[in-house]
């Protein structure tokens, strides 16, 4: 990709507001029929497509009308490249814009990628506002410039960049499939009869610090993506006036805010973490990674659910999580159904990273046309 040139001869520059119109169709949850909600937590970095919605009835509070077609922008943290396609009609966070295309001026069908190119991401950082969630707003981006090329050359760049996002999917898909046969065969292989709790496992760590906050990494539930097993996303502890839990490398981090968002990691490096975040360490005789598995169990999850309370967010405690009942073999049986486990792993892994330089081929090209 890095021999390739764009001849933008005869592009020209727009305003963002002679480019887009911001949609603030205001929408209170109790008093629509639509059934689908898009959080930011819906969202996944770097991903135009949604692939997971909540409903109306599970959050209060103002929140904004889209329509098919339009584009919903994470104006909160724009550092977390959160911009999605809609494709139904719906409500989202008021913590994003709803934006869609002045069809004169942009294609609509190019006007997506535009949000996920390193020149727009790193102009919107700029522009943000605030210290622990930055925030975008329209007075600031309305008036950005962006060099765009004439409508017909946005057709044929737009072709382009949704057949190079299809071999991004189309990897996703087969890597989707990989996750699914390695937690069936977990199932599979932990399916006896019930002999412990996991409060004989779990160890909750109490130690918390205080603003300001002397550690170089901050763990909020943001960083984290629903279903994964550890992240490399972590925020300023400056910028954190609340306290917060400390947290060692290997602990396990269980989000008991929103339980079905399925976000439980072990950490890779010390730092602090949002008090919504339960901070566990095991005992000798349990693995982490039994655990984690177990933690992200469809059975745990269905258990924790029905178990949260609270309408709106709904919670749950560690006494909630401690009472769950699953099997637990010795250690060495632990070790060797992980091993099973983990060289299914190594295939998700190998998946990855084909996903990751088919993601970059893509992302070179985002960066080269904007």
């Amino acid at each position: 990709m890095n021999d390739i040139t764009i001849d933008k001869t005869g592009w020209k520059k727009y305003r963002f507001d002679e480019m887009v119109q911001n949609i603030s169709e205001r929408v209170e949850p109790s008093q629509t029929d639509l059934d689908v909600y898009v959080g930011l937590e819906h969202i996944d970095p770097d991903s135009l497509h949604i692939k997971r919605h909540g409903h109306p009835s599970d959050v209060e509070g103002t929140k904004l009308r889209f329509y098919k077609g339009d584009i919903i922008f994470g104006r909160r943290r724009a550092y977390q490249r959160k911009t999605a396609l809609a494709t139904t009609d719906g409500i989202c966070s008021a913590h994003a814009m709803v934006l869609r295309a002045k069809e004169d001026v942009i294609d609509p069908l190019f006007l997506p990628f535009l949000f996920h190119s390193k020149s727009f991401i790193d102009m919107a950082i700029t522009i943000s506002v605030g210290g622990l969630s930055p925030t975008i707003n329209w007075k600031d981006i309305a008036k950005q410039e962006f060099l765009l090329p004439p409508k017909a050359k946005q057709k044929r760049l737009a072709e382009l960049l949704w057949a190079a996002d299809e071999v991004v999917e189309k990897e996703k898909r087969e890597r989707e499939k990989m996750e699914e046969y390695r937690k069936l065969a977990f199932e599979q292989l932990t399916s006896k009869q019930a002999n412990a709790k996991l409060s004989d496992c779990l160890i909750v760590s109490k130690k918390k610090s205080k603003a300001p906050h002397s550690f170089d990494k901050y763990i909020g539930l943001e960083h984290i993506e629903s279903g994964a097993y550890t992240t490399t996303q972590y925020g300023n502890p400056q910028d954190v006036l609340a306290d917060s839990s400390i947290f060692k490398k290997g602990d396990l981090l269980y989000s008991k805010l929103r339980p079905y968002l399925d976000k439980c990691i072990i950490a890779d490096f010390d730092g602090i973490c949002s008090t919504e975040i339960i901070v566990y360490n095991t005992n000798p005789i349990t693995s982490k990674e039994y655990i984690i598995n177990v933690l992200h169990s469809k059975a745990f999850l269905d258990y924790i659910v029905d178990k949260s309370f609270g309408t709106k967010m709904p919670r749950v405690s560690h006494e909630l999580v401690a009472d769950y009942h699953f099997y637990l073999p010795p250690k060495e049986k632990q070790d060797e159904i992980m091993t099973i486990i983990g060289n299914i792993k190594t295939q998700e892994f190998k998946l990855s990273e084909q996903i990751a330089l088919s993601q970059q081929i893509k992302q070179e090209l985002i960066d080269k046309i904007f």
